[in-house]
């Protein structure tokens, strides 16, 4: 069911310094900063030769990323995404196994404008999941 990694997620408290970092100390090609009020957040990619780094900065007081950044001031690794064929079926096969999607079960589009669909940590050891579609 699952395909490659397509980006792991960071949650920065501060997007244009983190953004500097990886491209000024690190040499890395960053992307514009993107908005998705969907989501809450401000997103910049970080793109490497064989995936993705995503930094999230909070998009507002509610994003789910200024309650992470709440109890990890100094930000973390937010979430891991992988990509699948078929994000439905996906979720089907997820749910019938007893694992748990976040929100109402149905697919917001992504940053890669994708549909995307996140999966319950505590059914993960501890990790938020991502599941993007092809």
């Amino acid at each position: 069911m699952l395909g490659r990694v397509n980006h792991v997620a960071i949650a920065v408290p501060d997007l244009e310094a983190a953004t500097a970092s990886y491209r000024d100390t690190l040499g890395a090609t960053v992307s514009a900063p993107q908005s998705l009020p969907e989501h809450g957040v401000t997103v910049v990619f970080v793109e490497l030769p064989n995936t993705k780094i995503e930094l999230l900065e909070p998009l507002g007081a509610d994003s789910p990323i200024a309650a992470f950044l709440a109890k990890n001031p100094s930000g973390g690794m937010h979430h891991i995404c992988y990509e699948v064929d078929d994000i439905l079926a996906a979720r089907d096969r997820l749910t019938e196994s007893g694992a748990r999607v976040l929100g109402n079960g149905e697919p917001k589009t992504g940053a890669h404008g994708k549909p995307v669909l996140f999966l319950h940590p505590k059914d993960f050891n501890g990790t938020l999941i991502e599941l993007e579609q092809l």
